[in-house]
């Protein structure tokens, strides 16, 4: 089973003025795969409570994979790529690229998304949109790569060219 994360990013939620339907649709399209989601989390779109949250579910909690959502357009309030930044220690291009290129298919609006993923220590961190139906289609994206990552950083399965 892959340990997941959801942490979502917004300053409503976060006070209780909204209530989150991300978090619970990302949780809803994992329960039907080998995940299980065992932290959950809104927190507001202050870069120190991002990046506190990031560092806790990675060097603490030792989560395979930490989900955001929210805070990855242009809004000033939006920073939730730049904390991702300041805590991972190998940048991974390769999502956020897969996620744009499946969501320009939907929306030419999916090249304002700022989202990135890194790694920190063997926890991969993916920043998703903050709307359900944005960060479902962006998950349905990336997941056909996510067991064979997470198992390379797990050190249970070898490289990808052998």
């Amino acid at each position: 089973m892959i340990k997941v994360g959801i942490l979502t990013v917004s300053d409503k939620g976060s006070k209780g003025k909204r209530v989150d339907s991300t978090g619970p649709a990302i949780k809803q399209l994992l329960d039907d795969k080998d995940y299980n989601v065992e932290y959950y989390k809104i927190v507001p779109d202050e870069m120190e409570d991002i990046e506190k949250e990031l560092v806790y579910l990675s060097d603490t909690i030792k989560l395979d994979l930490v989900l955001t959502n929210g805070g990855t357009g242009f809004s000033k309030r939006d920073v939730t790529p730049e904390a991702t930044k300041n805590v991972i220690h190998k940048y991974v291009p390769g999502f956020g690229e897969a996620m744009r290129l499946k969501s320009l298919e939907i929306t030419p609006k999916a090249m304002l998304s700022r989202a990135i993923s890194g790694i920190r220590n063997s926890t991969l961190i993916v920043n998703l949109p903050g709307s359900p139906k944005g960060a479902t289609e962006n998950l349905h994206a990336i997941l056909p790569a996510l067991p064979h990552g997470i198992a390379i950083l797990k050190g249970e399965d070898s490289e990808c060219a052998r």
